[in-house]
């Protein structure tokens, strides 16, 4: 017997603990390949957020060379326990909550599962607000009368155009998630190459605008915030934001590699 990847073999469906969405996935169900696995991790790192998070460091004072020394610290010290929980998943084919089991007890569990389902309802509500200012920029170039859309009042502070891309944006996820795990790794399988492309076009764009790539680099020395005589002093809570960026998704990547094929698959991707 494989001991990477022990299935469960008894029927359990008859225990109250039982749920068909946690339940462990079959070996048979296990689609998801190193490709699979990377898409997700490309879809992940290569978007708007994260270019803000990185972007912040250089605002706040920190060179080039600072802020990508903080972001691989932050990525460094949150890579050991989402591999050892993505690890489990692989393993046993269980997702998160039904992790949590084995720390929390039966009971416990559920509390931690709510208070994880907290902070992603927030982050959920960032992430839309991002993509659906996207979306009403996009618009807005096509359209600039959408500028003149009817105020939504001051205490919401958007106009009817900006709270409709909003709602487009948090629509398409719903539709995505709705459509379950095969249509995500169908999506971001797809979406990586774009959004690698993409990356390469901005930096060409940057590279042909300024002339090199030394002086990409050396602009950051122009952008100097409040921290810029004192690298330490932005530089902890810098690190923080960089490991809490992360942080919830290693707790939750079982959610995912357990419908890896392998140990092999999901540590590769």
């Amino acid at each position: 017997m494989n001991k990477e990847i022990i299935e469960l073999k008894e029927n359990v469906s008859d225990s109250p603990l039982y749920s068909e969405d946690f339940a462990p996935v079959p070996r048979a169900r296990r689609s998801w390949g190193t490709w699979n696995i990377a898409s997700i991790w490309i879809g992940m790192a290569v978007c708007i957020p994260t270019y803000m998070l990185a972007s912040s460091l250089i605002g706040e004072g920190m060179n080039w060379k600072q802020a990508l020394f903080t972001i691989l610290l932050g990525n460094a010290i949150v890579l050991i326990p989402m591999v050892l929980n993505a690890r489990a998943g692989t393993k046993y084919g269980i997702p998160f909550p039904v992790l949590l089991r084995s720390s929390f007890g039966t009971g416990g569990a559920v509390v931690a599962a709510l208070l994880r389902a907290l902070v992603g309802c927030g982050w959920f509500g960032i992430q839309c607000w991002i993509g659906g200012e996207a979306i009403y920029h996009l618009a807005l170039a096509l359209y600039p009368s959408l500028a003149d859309s009817p105020s939504l009042g001051s205490f919401i502070g958007l106009n009817a155009a900006q709270a409709g891309s909003f709602i487009l944006f948090w629509l398409l996820n719903i539709w995505v998630i709705f459509r379950g795990i095969e249509t995500i790794k169908r999506l971001e399988s797809w979406a990586a190459p774009f959004l690698l492309l993409m990356g390469i076009g901005l930096l060409a764009w940057a590279w042909r605008e300024v002339g090199s790539l030394s002086a990409i680099l050396e602009a950051s020395n122009q952008m100097k915030g409040q921290g810029s005589e004192n690298f330490w002093a932005i530089f902890w809570p810098s690190l923080t934001a960089m490991v809490g960026f992360w942080a919830t998704l290693s707790l939750n990547i079982p959610d995912f590699t357990r419908y890896a094929r392998s140990q092999k698959s999901q540590m590769l991707g």
